[in-house]
């Protein structure tokens, strides 16, 4: 194999799975530990990807994984109505997981004087939270993914295995009949361990997100309990959703435990 085409595929693996460790691109390469070492080196340097420890995690052109920073500003409105919709449906004293999106940190500034405890693999929502007297904290370990701040991979889910939780709080990046997808293989493996955590999964989409799919396929419609959106989304998009079994809440309107079809 020629030095271009193997950098090519050692790229290609990484930029597929989200992060792959040294090892696995070793085999999958079959080339010796300290060729791959420079191959990561090369991509490195192009800021393609970051080293790790352990491997490698693909940063790709900034669109695969947007910053949170350029996600925060998107449907802000839209996303604090779904927020107080869902923090209207958690007790005090229950245990809810929250992963790292942008609609989740908006029911985290809802939560910061709730008696509520609160487990989570994002930065952002951990110093939000570290702040208050009423939620207790707990915070996943994992490898950091850049520009997001949220903790991924296979220490991270080692430690899901160990959690129980009333609630799983998520949100995704594109909807459609298939199907819920997020931006990066890495993360949904997470998500898809979270969900096994929980009495009850709630998945949180502005209306922007139906419709439309993602890079990575994270679960089917009806593996998910309630689904909370804005007012927003069409009739169609109602059906889409209430067709495929999860309770649909629709942030601000009456009579919200599901839409009657």
């Amino acid at each position: 194999m020629l030095v271009e085409e193997r950098r090519q595929r050692v790229l290609d693996l990484v930029s597929l799975r989200g992060f792959v460790g040294l090892e696995d691109l070793v085999r999958e390469v079959q080339a010796s530990e300290s060729t791959v070492r420079r191959d990561l080196d090369f991509w490195h340097k192009q800021g393609v990807l970051k080293r790790t420890r352990g491997g490698a995690v693909f940063l790709g052109d900034h669109t695969t994984l947007p910053a949170l920073e350029e996600r925060l500003a998107q449907q802000l409105e839209e996303k604090r109505l779904i927020a107080q919709a869902t923090v209207a449906r958690i007790q005090d004293g229950d245990a809810v997981l929250l992963d790292g999106g942008t609609t989740t940190l908006e029911v985290a500034r809802l939560l910061v004087d709730r008696a509520v405890q609160i487990v989570t693999n994002s930065l952002p929502i951990a110093n939000l939270l570290s702040n208050g007297r009423q939620a207790d904290l707990i915070l996943l370990g994992g490898y950091v993914y850049p520009k997001t701040g949220v903790a991924l991979g296979p220490m991270t889910v080692r430690t899901l295995d160990e959690v129980h939780v009333n609630q799983t709080i998520m949100s995704v990046s594109g909807v459609t009949a298939k199907g819920l997808f997020n931006s990066n293989l890495l993360l949904v493996e997470t998500e898809q361990h979270m969900m096994r955590c929980a009495d009850e999964v709630v998945v949180l989409a502005d209306h922007s997100k139906v419709g439309r799919p993602a890079l990575a396929f994270l679960c089917e419609l009806n593996a998910i309990d309630t689904m909370i959106v804005d007012a927003g989304i069409t009739t169609e998009q109602r059906h889409l959703l209430t067709d495929a079994g999860p309770r649909l809440i629709v942030a601000g309107e009456k009579n919200n435990e599901g839409f009657d079809a």
